[in-house]
């Protein structure tokens, strides 16, 4: 049937030719024109997975919690954080490509009712010490100028020179003082933060190593699902309105984003970064292998041009299948060019052999199909039965891998009997003048066939001595170890990933009751991996009736310091004489032991009054420039009244409870929450108390055992139906263990020599075992078929010639991908190179060893020819 279909296309090469051509261009206006990519990896399983259909349910009740924006907003001082979040937040209300922007840190109900969310305790602190401050915030707001500072100062020295606790937080903030003032004196940015005096001198920060103030804006961007990159614009809005609103480290604030949306789109970026390329170098490297291994320009260009276009016919057809890859199926290209340029080498290598026995170029190419049809054919059918076993499995990713690559291999097949034939025929390559095969290397064969039973023992060992490393292999479930983590959205999410109170990896559950929320909130909260639990209870402060008579106590001591009688500005010259006065009287005052701290601020005061007016104010807004903020947002903290879960605003409400009355509970885990054993823990434990919970810790912990599962079921499917396969071919069990035996001591030793390199399997390189099966399959089934056509010295014919090459080709692709500068991508390059070096090492020397001499009833008198 086979030499019927390839004479039907010798008699009519051009319309094959023509055909195909067709159909290439077809496939790559679909590719082209519909291209798309799916980067979230939770889309990798299936819906039906219980942790998939819970988060489904969450963003069904919370639409607005998926696909964010994150905006983290570092600055100098905490002023300058807070003033910076609030300009870029009202900047982005309403804008065109933003469907809601918030703080999740403050609104007005914060700014009002944020000192009830302190312990009593601290609140009494808090408000204590701003009533000790009284006596210098009251002159200071009475005149917020430098002479009413140098007056407040002089003044206070007096009370705190006796008090050594006093005087230590007098001092830094002379210090804040001077370095603002020395700043100003030489042009230099300067701004003093009243937040941080206020605090004793101990700046805000979130977290231990935080050098900085923080403040996040959340962003709800409009996504445009047809772009490559559907946050693209959303996200180039949010940056030129920070550029606008001089958001930059020249003005102290370093703004970064992260979120869903931010990182996948910087996933696609990373991937595509260098992949044209990647995809040049490799098709250059692979002409010249072909080069090598058939000799002739026009023969190449024969399997090249059916290599490209069973690529763009699968391209095409995939897109119609599935409509967007994911980062899995993605790979099907270097699949397809790993395999079918194997087709196009079996075939190109057996017509040359085919070609140097006799001149006649459509007798060569009838009598290559009849030689080589019959491999290729079961190489084919036993591909194709180990992708589509990835069909049933729960893990959509590698499961529309296997529907792409099974229709890849029937193109491959098809173009590579009739496309490649027909071209040739049109191409007429010269005749063949030399053999092809090499007689060096038979000597090895002899020496396989005297010691098989030392390969054997050899291999058998060297897998069983790897046991270890196999037992220890781990599943990397963390997406975010697929990243590169230099690219700033990845960078920002781990960076807020290790302080607990800015983590985003934490956990969603629904409740349908405000009691079912609370009652689950308890209980997370006394688990050891759980940091914080909130629902929509979190926000009414709790013993509200003992810290509500100490904010209105406070409020009438600072009475005037909120609501002050302001002085007229003093003029130029009131205020060097104020300086100077001032500079006098502080080194009078310490006298012989007058503070370091002392010294220096007079210093700098005495500087300002000989300077220009122009550095003078300059001064002056360094010094009050947030002074005003500070006041408000004073004013309005002490203006708290009674929280209740009626006057809550609508804006905490709506992410909290859903519109169907669903009530959320957020727990956070406690540590690094990028860390996968922390969100294994953590997702572990919190499963047991709530098993509809969803999030990233869930996902991460969930989608390891759901690709264990889904791999032992696919490769238990593959198994069974490649070797129906070769029993229903072969017709004897021993050939069809011969064939799978040295393929699974090659699969085995792959994974223990990963693990032996710190390679772990992840959601981007565990498509190799698929793929180094098929790999290993056909190379495999090539060799038993020629075994059983009576085929000595294996190593020596023309067929080791052409899996030779085949696996140089395929190495080429493979290891094009591990420059990738996606590390996911770069991992499966790493463990495919390490997979095709055990596969080739087991088809030219364990298969030989395993079959021994061909059966002799079955050679065909043609040496090595297959």
């Amino acid at each position: 049937m086979l030499e019927k279909i390839v004479g039907f296309c010798l008699r009519w090469p051009k319309t094959i030719v023509l055909l195909f051509l067709v159909l290439t261009g077809a496939g790559a206006y679909f590719t082209s024109a519909r291209f798309a990519i799916d980067t979230d990896t939770e889309h990798l399983f299936s819906i039906k997975i219980p942790w998939r259909h819970n988060e489904a349910e969450l963003y069904k009740a919370f639409p607005q919690l998926n696909d964010l924006l994150i905006a983290v907003i570092d600055a100098d001082t905490p002023e300058n954080a807070e003033n910076s979040a609030k300009r870029l937040n009202d900047a982005l209300q309403g804008a065109p490509l933003i469907s809601r922007s918030w703080r999740p840190d403050d609104n007005r109900f914060f700014r009002t009712n944020g000192l009830l969310f302190l312990g009593v305790d601290d609140l009494q602190h808090k408000m204590g010490m701003l009533i000790g401050q009284r006596d210098i915030l009251l002159p200071l707001a009475e005149d917020p100028t430098l002479r009413g500072l140098t007056a407040a100062l002089t003044a206070n020295y007096k009370q705190v020179e006796r008090n050594p606790r006093a005087l230590a937080m007098y001092s830094s903030a002379l210090d804040e003082f001077s370095t603002a003032f020395e700043n100003a004196l030489v042009g230099e940015p300067a701004r003093v933060s009243w937040d941080k005096l206020l605090a004793g001198g101990k700046p805000e920060t979130l977290a231990e190593d935080a050098p900085s103030v923080r403040r996040i804006v959340l962003v709800k961007p409009v996504l445009d699902f047809s772009a490559l990159e559907p946050a693209q614009d959303a996200i180039a809005l949010v940056r030129a309105t920070a550029a606008k609103l001089d958001l930059d480290p020249a003005h102290g604030v370093k703004l970064r984003l992260t979120g869903q949306a931010a990182l996948a789109d910087d996933e696609f970026a990373t991937i595509s970064e260098n992949m044209g390329s990647n995809l040049t170098i490799t098709l250059v490297i692979v002409t010249f292998i072909l080069f090598l291994a058939l000799r002739s320009p026009k023969l190449i260009l024969a399997v090249l041009a059916t290599l490209l276009a069973g690529l763009a016919i699968t391209a095409g057809l995939g897109i119609i299948l599935i409509g967007r890859f994911n980062l899995i199926s993605v790979a099907f290209a270097a699949l397809f060019i790993g395999l079918g340029v194997d087709f196009g080498i079996q075939f190109a290598t057996r017509y040359r052999e085919e070609r140097h026995k006799g001149g006649d170029l459509d007798l060569a190419l009838v009598n290559a199909t009849r030689e080589i049809g019959g491999s290729l054919t079961l190489a084919a059918v036993s591909l194709l039965a180990g992708f589509f076993c990835f069909l049933p499995t729960e893990f959509l990713g590698v499961a529309e891998l296997g529907l792409i690559a099974g229709f890849g291999m029937i193109i491959a097949y098809v173009a590579t009997l009739t496309f490649l034939p027909a071209l040739i025929k049109l191409l007429q390559p010269r005749a063949e003048q030399l053999p092809l095969q090499t007689a060096s290397l038979a000597s090895i064969d002899h020496w396989i066939a005297r010691h098989r039973a030392l390969v054997i023992a050899a291999a058998v060992t060297t897998a069983l001595a790897g046991a270890p490393f196999l037992m220890h292999l781990a599943f990397d479930s963390n997406p975010m170890d697929l990243r590169n983590q230099r690219v700033e959205s990845v960078a920002t999410f781990i960076d807020l990933s290790k302080d607990p109170k800015t983590a985003i990896n934490t956990v969603e559950i629904l409740a349908p009751s405000l009691q079912a929320a609370d009652g689950l909130a308890s209980k997370l909260s006394q688990l050891p991996e759980v940091d914080r639990v909130t629902t929509v209870e979190s926000f009414i402060p709790k013993d509200q009736d003992e810290k509500l008579p100490v904010i209105e106590d406070a409020a009438q001591e600072l009475s005037g310091v909120v609501d002050p009688k302001v002085k007229p500005a003093p003029t130029d010259e009131a205020t060097v004489k104020a300086l100077t006065q001032a500079a006098a009287s502080l080194r009078r005052l310490g006298g012989r032991n007058i503070p370091p701290s002392v010294v220096r601020f007079a210093d700098a005061v005495e500087a300002l009054a000989d300077s220009d007016p122009t550095i003078r104010e300059n001064a002056r807004i360094a010094a009050f420039g947030d002074f005003h903020q500070m006041l408000g947002q004073l004013r309005e903290a002490l203006q708290a009244r009674r929280v209740t879960f009626e006057n809550l605003p609508v804006e905490i409400t709506q992410d909290w409870v859903s519109a169907n009355g669903q009530f959320r509970v957020e727990a956070a885990p406690k540590g690094d929450s990028n860390d996968r054993e922390v969100l294994t823990r953590f997702a572990e434990a919190v499963e047991k108390i709530a098993p509809n919970a969803s999030g990233a810790p869930i996902g991460i912990s969930e989608a390891g055992k759901s690709i264990v599962r889904a791999f032992i079921q696919a490769g238990a499917y593959a198994f069974a139906a490649i070797f129906i396969i070769l029993a229903v071919a072969l017709r004897k069990a021993t050939d069809v263990a011969l064939t799978l035996g040295p393929l699974v001591l090659a699969g085995v030793v792959s994974l223990e020599a990963a693990d032996a390199l710190g390679l772990s399997l992840n959601f981007a390189n565990i498509i190799a075992l698929p793929l180094m099966f098929g790999v290993g399959v056909a190379f495999h089934i090539y060799y038993v078929i020629a075994w059983r056509k009576g085929i000595v010295d294996m190593l020596a014919s023309s067929l080791t010639r052409a899996i030779f090459f085949s696996s140089l080709t395929t190495g080429t692709a493979f290891g094009s991908l591990y420059f990738s500068s996606h590390p996911g991508t770069a991992s499966m390059g790493e463990l495919l190179a390490i997979s095709l070096f055990f596969t080739l090492l087991a088809a030219f020397i364990v298969v030989p060893a395993f079959l021994g001499p061909p059966p002799k009833r079955q050679t065909t008198g043609e040496g090595s020819a297959l």
